[in-house]
């Protein structure tokens, strides 16, 4: 073989190891399981005009419990005042089965709803700040140094009764009122919850308007301070991105991820928009790459067509019409 032939052939081989180097890099990057946490019963139902009868929601809860998720978010311990979908949760969080390895967290703003929430049986609670100044003042009228404050006596209240804390931090892709936002603002707020005491921090993309890369330079920035299996993407399919956002999280190292079912929830900022990624569309995406999730599909897509109907629209979600067609 003459010296150009084996050149080629040598670069022709180091191209396709490095490609399969790559694509082992790749695959090394993608967990081999996720934990979801499924939002629908209270993220997915808070902004239903009509109200929703406590029965439904507790069904909706039992049924979701019985399909393999770990986590299914129960309710929110809110004033009825300005969330009144939520005004039954003592009610919810009561009449609820409670099924072994499934947790229920609720969302508690403060102390008040924290010492309601655990009279009525919470084992495991929320509080939820925001990455943006403005949307958290017009969200809870506070700035975002001031909202982290108020949590601390929810804080104290915790750790003295031992109750785990999940943090929640919102508009981190995108404000509806101040456009894009910096990633170190993001994890300056996920890095002071991280330090009262949360044990995970889920990263919201509130209106849905990021894309994979601005997923990844987020996640490059944020996990510099908060490790990365502390960290949960939870995204909203405004733009239809969910899906690729959650790939591209993924990818990154993250293995928990926030969804609803039957995409229940819409997006308040921007009319007639999709909001929470269906968790149905979620799960087929990671059986499809091979990631555990320990979901039974079948049985989510039965739970999805339930609230579906009893709600009386279809489903959100792309694979649960599929599979309902079949």
């Amino acid at each position: 073989m003459s010296a150009v032939g084996r050149r080629m052939v040598a670069t022709s081989w180091n191209i396709c190891s490095s490609l399969r180097c790559f694509s082992s890099q790749e695959n090394k990057t993608l967990p081999s399981q996720v934990k979801i946490v499924e939002v629908g019963p209270r993220d997915g139902l808070q902004n239903e005009k009509a109200v929703v009868p406590t029965a439904i929601k507790i069904d909706l809860i039992n049924k979701l419990s019985q399909t393999g998720l770990q986590v299914v978010e129960a309710t929110s311990f809110v004033s009825p005042k300005w969330v009144p979908q939520m005004s039954d949760h003592t009610e919810v969080l009561k009449g609820i089965t409670r099924h072994d390895g499934v947790t229920y967290p609720v969302l508690t703003p403060n102390l008040k709803g924290f010492l309601a929430a655990v009279a009525a049986g919470a084992a495991e609670v929320a509080i939820f700040g925001a990455a943006s100044e403005t949307f958290s003042q017009k969200n809870i009228n506070c700035s975002i140094e001031e909202s982290l404050e108020r949590f601390e006596d929810v804080m104290t209240a915790a750790r003295e009764k031992k109750v785990p804390v999940r943090g929640y931090v919102s508009c981190v892709l995108g404000c509806p009122y101040e456009g894009k936002i910096k990633p170190d603002i993001v994890a300056n707020v996920a890095k002071k919850m991280l330090d009262m005491g949360c044990y995970e921090i889920s990263l919201g993309d509130t209106i849905g308007v990021g894309t994979p890369e601005v997923m990844k330079a987020l996640l490059e920035t944020v996990s510099q301070v908060v490790p990365l299996d502390k960290l949960a993407v939870h995204c909203h399919d405004t733009y239809g991105q969910a899906l690729a956002n959650i790939y591209a999280a993924l990818q990154m190292g993250v293995s928990i991820v926030d969804s609803s079912v039957a995409g229940l929830g819409g997006c308040p900022y921007a009319k007639g928009a999709s909001g929470n990624v269906a968790t149905e569309d979620v799960v087929y995406m990671m059986d499809g790459l091979g990631i555990v999730t320990g979901v039974n599909l079948t049985k989510l897509v039965q739970v999805g067509e339930f609230i579906s109907t009893a709600l009386q629209r279809p489903s959100s979600s792309k694979v649960g019409k599929a599979l309902s067609k079949l």
